[in-house]
């Protein structure tokens, strides 16, 4: 074990040595190695700086969009139960620093390299009181060097998905000794609290207290302004829409030619198409495969410089951090990455919404979607007819609409309460 811990970090230090080169490009890896090329500094800057040693002060750390949802509403209950808590946010994904940017902390950056070096900087620059991952990512020198300062781990909103790559190995017995240095571990349902006992989380720090992220949602969508400029035009210019969220390529290879037959049967039918990676080339492509097809198009931000929507069929959303807001003036909703080895993305927006969902047959991954389907709020599809079949039925169908619907916010709405569940459970590693 000790050799492969030597391996990790010298693998991490290669990494971390070849990032300036990489971090010169534009795509994905390339912004979030950019981005961690000085995280530390960030953050040992504000914990120099600014921290004030007289209030408590709680790392939290989330991979990307999903966790940081779980991440907010966790945040959001702890500053109301301890209202002097300075909070540290970091995240790995790019994807995720539109959300870091409306989480009420007082720093936040990418997670720094996990070696000794850097971590040890950060956490005795910030000194927290308690360090915070998300769903599953734990980093194993980070938690090490805050085990080694009497610095209390938690996890919450855990969930491991019975395929998770952690439970195979080399990965579940290179973390063994990681997951079992936590001091709390909050499980989403008892089958990741079982998981986790497997990895080697003490079965005496396991609680389960549901999925924070759920409430996050809810109040998100609870919110929503129906007068906000990205929203407003589709109220005053009613038409059925499909609203077909973090869609890849492999949804829309299913997607657009199931739009084919639905605007053949539904009258008026509207599409709202939010590529995964909303990119200028991405959303360019997108809208000449559509105008090829004779859908007329318009970009979300020309809806918004023209306050209007009336006369286009298909909406392509070119930025990210408002799909929440855009599924509150939909019928149904499609959610992308079922056809993708990554799996469906987060179905608790829509159902927020009181929406039918429809995706792809990858979605085992997310327990959400799984318990919709059994609640008969989504459907899974295989192919574009399907996709075609499902579509026309809750876009014409009143009643099965209207159904589908209240079970998916019912399913919401008995979901509530994770994150006041996860505070009371951190409470006494902060001594409140």
């Amino acid at each position: 074990m000790h050799q492969a811990r030597l391996l990790y970090r010298s693998l991490v230090g290669t990494a971390r040595l070849l990032a300036p080169i990489v971090a010169s490009g534009t795509g994905k890896i390339s912004r979030g190695l950019s981005g961690r090329l000085n995280a530390h500094e960030v953050l040992a800057r504000w914990g120099e700086e600014e921290r004030d040693p007289h209030r408590p002060t709680v790392w939290v750390h989330a991979p990307s969009v999903g966790e940081s949802l779980q991440a907010c509403a966790v945040i959001e209950v702890l500053r109301e139960r301890l209202p002097r808590v300075q909070v540290v946010f970091t995240y790995f994904s790019p994807s995720a620093v539109e959300l870091a940017g409306r989480i009420p902390v007082e720093v936040s950056s990418y997670l720094p390299w996990d070696l000794r070096r850097t971590t040890t900087r950060v956490l005795e620059a910030i000194q927290p009181d308690l360090l915070m991952f998300t769903k599953t990512e734990v980093w194993p020198v980070l938690v090490d060097e805050a085990r080694k300062r009497s610095i209390p781990v938690a996890l919450v909103g855990g969930s491991v998905p019975p395929d998770a790559s952690r439970l195979r190995q080399p990965t579940r017995t290179f973390l063994r000794a990681t997951w079992k240095g936590l001091a709390v571990a909050c499980a989403i349902a008892d089958a990741d609290a079982d998981r986790l006992q497997s990895l080697g989380v003490s079965p005496g720090v396991i609680c389960v207290t549901g999925d924070p992220a759920v409430d996050a949602v809810a109040r998100r969508v609870a919110t929503t302004d129906p007068t906000d400029a990205h929203l407003a035009p589709f109220h005053t210019d009613h038409r059925p829409t499909v609203i077909a969220g973090s869609t890849w390529q492999t949804d829309l290879e299913r997607l657009l030619p199931a739009f084919e037959r639905v605007r053949k049967e539904v009258r008026e039918v509207r599409v709202v198409i939010a590529p995964h990676e909303p990119s200028g080339e991405a959303v360019t492509k997108l809208r000449e495969r559509l105008e090829r097809k004779n859908w007329s198009t318009r970009t979300l931000e020309e809806v918004e410089s023209s306050a209007s929507v009336s006369g286009a069929d298909a909406i392509i959303i070119d930025r990210v951090g408002i799909l929440a807001d855009l599924y509150t003036i939909g019928h149904v909703a499609y959610i992308g990455g079922g056809f993708h080895r990554a799996g469906v993305h987060s179905v608790l927006e829509p159902a927020a919404a009181q929406l039918p969902v429809i995706f792809g047959p990858r979605y085992e991954k997310s327990a959400a979607a799984v318990d919709l389907v059994s609640e008969g709020a989504a459907k899974v599809v295989s192919d574009a007819e399907e996709l075609a079949n499902s579509l026309v039925t809750w876009l014409e169908d009143t009643e099965k609409n209207r159904y589908a619907a209240s079970r998916a916010f019912s399913y919401i709405q008995a979901q509530r309460g994770g994150s006041e569940r996860t505070v009371d459970v951190l409470a006494h590693l902060l001594g409140s």
